[in-house]
């Protein structure tokens, strides 16, 4: 008999997770997703598109640990839950109706970047590596043990974006590593130790503000962190806000030192930072609006801008 299963997804890798189960012949007898956020900007793959393609019944329920949400899965007697980049968090009540277990999809290498935008949070650290990781689930979020994971690579200019699509792939080799051998019985989970890692919290388009007296490299980790499609990395001056939707950063000097500024060169943007070394800006808007040289100059007063203060 083939192995059953509730499925709780979104998001692009929800679809991978999804197409994996199928691959490993399971019968998934529901989708739990949710609701688009209106106020998200929605650049990623639809999870309710793929049930409806696939005709596999699907929900989206405010709150799946509600009884009546709990009592449908109880009458579904499916053997595993899986969740691929679900939001909502799981009661230990709902963890407790599958008989294999329940098991979640992250976007870190655990026990690193526990919680909320794992990905956007390693890019803001300046990491050079990070993952996706399979784990059961328990009643403390990304905490449970270990089944398997695969790294990926950040390179020093990937956005946040960039990483993720990297993410797609990786699961999709995880997942079709390790699920024939979860379903035979033939992987033993490996406790995380949560010493090693940390939990982090959901990121706000207010926390992409600009403090201009850390180091280039510092505010370059924020930009490609927070970089389109997510809100960006800004600062306001003069009654004015300035985005920054982009950078490279190659260990270049400042060209003012001593001073923090914005300004033109040879056909981009670039900032010289406190610490006397410069990142080039890939984007410049300001109150919404892309910056050539000339609009720049008209709303500067000159070809360089001074965000914050003198060093």
């Amino acid at each position: 008999m083939k192995p059953s299963a509730v499925v709780f997804a979104y998001h692009t890798l929800g679809i991978t997770g999804i197409e994996c189960l199928l691959r490993a012949d399971v019968d998934i007898r529901l989708i739990v997703t949710h609701q688009d956020n209106p106020e998200e900007n929605i650049w990623f793959g639809s999870v309710s598109n793929l049930g409806a393609k696939l005709k596999i019944p699907l929900i989206k329920p405010n709150n799946p640990n509600c009884a009546e949400v709990m009592e449908h899965l109880i009458g579904l007697n499916a053997d595993w839950f899986f969740s691929f980049y679900y939001r909502h968090m799981l009661s230990p009540d709902l963890l407790a109706i599958p008989p294999r277990g329940a098991y979640n999809l992250h976007g870190s290498l655990l026990p690193k970047y526990r919680g909320r935008a794992p990905v956007n949070w390693a890019v803001l650290q300046g990491e050079s590596e990070t993952g996706v990781s399979l784990h059961q689930m328990i009643d403390k979020p990304d905490a449970g043990p270990l089944i398997d994971q695969e790294a990926v690579p950040i390179l020093p200019n990937d956005t946040a974006q960039d990483v993720f699509l990297k993410l797609i792939p990786a699961a999709d080799r995880l997942l079709n590593r390790c699920l024939p051998l979860l379903f035979d019985g033939k992987i033993v989970p490996r406790p995380l130790d949560l010493s090693m890692g940390s939990y982090f919290g959901s990121r706000k388009p207010e926390d992409g503000r600009i403090d201009w007296s850390q180091s280039a490299w510092t505010i370059h980790n924020l930009i490609r962190a927070v970089a389109p499609p997510y809100p960006g990395a800004f600062f306001d001056i003069n009654g004015k806000r300035f985005f920054l939707l982009g950078s490279y950063y190659h260990d270049e000097s400042a060209i003012h030192t001593g001073q923090i500024c914005l300004y033109w060169e040879s056909g981009h943007f670039y900032a010289d930072c406190r610490n006397n070394k410069r990142f080039r800006i890939k984007q410049l808007d300001c109150d919404g609006k892309p910056l050539d040289q000339i609009a720049f100059r008209t709303i500067a007063g000159s070809d360089l801008l001074f965000p914050a203060f003198d060093c």
